[in-house]
């Protein structure tokens, strides 16, 4: 089974902002399956030059407002740390470009609905870069659970721990930066969440904190009026296998370790038999297929698909402003 959405005809021109890690990965996946980029953008010259050069990008700006500016370009990607978000995707957007935010989107639901409706005023695309969302293996989950094979879905639980740096200056550890495990790690187990079951009626959270004051572990109940619970949890400074379920009535979905990257999944049935296993690997790291979606809904006059649509991007954003309201975590955005 081939999946040609993940690849693109090249006449929509890309352009990068920002020049990190991130940047690089999703840069690398547009090239290598036939997305134009035509330019990139940083707030110094030498470093939007070195990554044109690293990735043979035509046009290197000096500044995000000339990247906004480059007629040659349609669509921005948004690749700067969570609390620029806002004010980069605005930026872009009012010079008329579409753009693909990196998550988690903003640090609030107030940005994020100051972004999209910017962008459905003007008729362009805002689109959540939650790249899970847009993978094969997602696609293939969502199709199982409607056609009714697990039955009535109860429960989701989902998990992202990681071991990074605990340098109390990198931006995982910084309220300036919007550190914290749940902007970064704990929007994937909650954005699905959402996915499956939709935006919860109550949440329960509690977390531990690191000593500049952003969350180290967070943990979170999601309920919803018919019964079912998600049980999602982060972590910056333990690793673990980051596996995802889904449980009902007549069975379950196991989604192997790394959930959240194109991975294989096995559905069971209550008895524990196999009733699908799905394998399909995915060329590059998989980020082409939010960037394929992006340029469908252009070419489709489209400013909403049904994957992540920007409504939900924003509840989303509702749900981790609760659960920050939950174990004290707030930021500098909060405050205007």
């Amino acid at each position: 089974m081939t999946h040609p959405h993940g690849t693109s005809d090249g006449t929509i021109r890309w352009g990068i902002l920002g020049t990190g890690f991130i940047a690089g990965l999703q840069t690398a996946d547009l090239r290598g399956n036939g997305f134009t980029v035509q330019a990139v953008g940083s707030r110094s010259l030498d470093s939007s030059k070195a990554f044109a050069e690293q990735h043979g990008i035509p046009t290197a700006h000096g500044s995000y407002e000339d990247l906004a500016a480059d007629p040659e370009v349609d669509v921005i990607y948004i690749a700067t740390p969570h609390p620029m978000h806002h004010a980069n995707a605005l930026l872009a957007l009012n010079a008329g470009k579409h753009v693909l935010v990196e998550k988690s989107f903003t640090m609030n639901a107030r940005e994020a609905r100051e972004i999209t409706d910017l962008a459905a005023s003007k008729g362009l695309v805002a689109l959540e870069a939650m790249w899970t969302r847009f993978l094969p293996h997602m696609i293939r989950i969502r199709e199982v659970i409607a056609a009714g094979t697990i039955g009535e879905v109860r429960k989701v639980v989902a998990s992202h721990n990681q071991s990074l740096p605990t340098d109390p200056a990198h931006r995982l550890n910084d309220p300036a930066l919007g550190g914290g495990a749940l902007l970064d790690l704990g929007i994937y187990p909650v954005s699905f969440a959402i996915d499956i079951l939709g935006a919860p009626s109550r949440v329960t959270a509690s977390a531990s904190m690191t000593a500049t004051g952003v969350d180290r572990q967070t943990a979170a109940i999601f309920d919803y009026d018919g019964g079912a619970q998600a049980l999602v949890d982060c972590e910056l400074d333990a690793a673990s296998a980051n596996r995802a379920l889904v449980i009902g009535t007549e069975g379950w979905i196991d989604i192997e370790h790394t959930w959240y990257n194109p991975v294989p999944f096995t559905v069971h049935a209550v008895d524990g038999s196999v009733v699908e296993r799905f394998d399909e690997p995915v060329t590059s790291r998989g980020m082409q297929y939010q960037a394929a979606e992006l340029e469908r809904l252009v070419a489709a006059g489209e400013t909403a698909g049904t994957i992540l649509p920007p409504a939900e991007t924003v509840a989303i954003m509702a749900a981790m402003d609760e659960i920050r309201r939950q174990i004290g975590l707030s930021y500098e955005a909060d405050k205007s």
